[in-house]
């Protein structure tokens, strides 16, 4: 989580974006997420660079100047703008600046989706994809291996998923490979989808169920949800028939546990005390 002083200075380039987002078209607006991105792995590997341009006792003009002079020509003028403007801040962290860089590029690609019609798509294979390779543990120790190049790893998602997902589908999946915040690849696919979902003004609720819900079951149980938490839902089923009956649903902290493997957990439990 961002302190105060890096919330604020991740905004006015936010406020950059969503500018840029509104007049350009999806093309556009990926090829600028690209381009932050690109700043985001350049920041990667140069942690001397990623002190120099988040240092607190140079003014902010000076480290916006000096990340110019290093991407003039190299990369588009809004991204250097949104990330100009990132540098200009103030950071509690040379750490804080490389998470905002990525996480506004995230962002850039999420607006792409969204001014193309396929965000809502771009967060269901983002979220089926996590389920495949939970399923596989073959494939999710693989693409999981921080230890193999993350090149490497991203050309086998290229070749699971070309034809089979939008184009910001898999460069997410690739985003998620390099680590995504800081976490696993599991733990970033689950925070995109997270975020997918934010951007339509969503709370994710992950439901787990012994079979799947039904459309009408799902749809009754969104709407439920959206009643309890003042906002639409975007339901996210995990079957495990293992749990036998009932269901849980975890919504960002809550968990609401009603399984049938729970409730006999619970009597063993009880039992197991007298």
């Amino acid at each position: 989580m961002m302190a105060s002083v890096s919330r604020e200075s991740y905004a006015a380039a936010s406020e950059r974006l969503e500018a840029h987002a509104r007049r350009a078209n999806p093309e556009t607006i990926a090829g600028t997420a690209g381009d932050v991105l690109g700043v985001a792995d350049l920041l990667r590997r140069e942690p001397r660079l990623r002190r120099a341009l988040s240092d607190p006792a140079r003014p902010g003009e000076d480290r916006a100047g000096l990340l110019s002079t290093l991407l003039e020509g190299k990369v588009g003028k809004p991204a250097l703008d949104m990330v100009g403007a990132l540098v200009a801040g103030r950071w509690s962290a040379p750490s804080e600046l490389l998470g905002a860089t990525e996480r506004l590029g995230v962002e850039a690609l999420l607006a792409s989706a969204d001014r193309a019609g396929d965000l809502g798509e771009v967060e269901d294979e983002l979220f089926r994809f996590g389920q495949i390779v939970t399923a596989d543990p073959a494939l999710g120790g693989t693409l999981s291996d921080v230890i193999a190049p993350v090149a490497q790893r991203a050309e086998l998602v290229r070749a699971l998923l070309s034809g089979k997902a939008k184009a910001v589908t898999v460069r997410l999946v690739e985003v998620a490979l390099a680590g995504f915040g800081g976490r696993s690849f599991d733990g970033a696919l689950a925070r995109l989808v997270e975020l997918s979902a934010e951007r339509r003004d969503r709370q994710v609720a992950y439901v787990t169920v012994a079979a799947p819900l039904t459309d009408e079951e799902e749809r009754r149980l969104g709407a439920k949800l959206a009643e309890l938490y003042g906002r639409e839902v975007s339901v996210k089923q995990l079957v495990q028939p293992e749990i036998l009956g009932g269901m849980s649903v975890r919504v960002g902290s809550d968990l609401y546990d009603g399984t049938v493997l729970r409730r006999l957990t619970d009597t063993r439990n009880a039992l197991a005390k007298r």
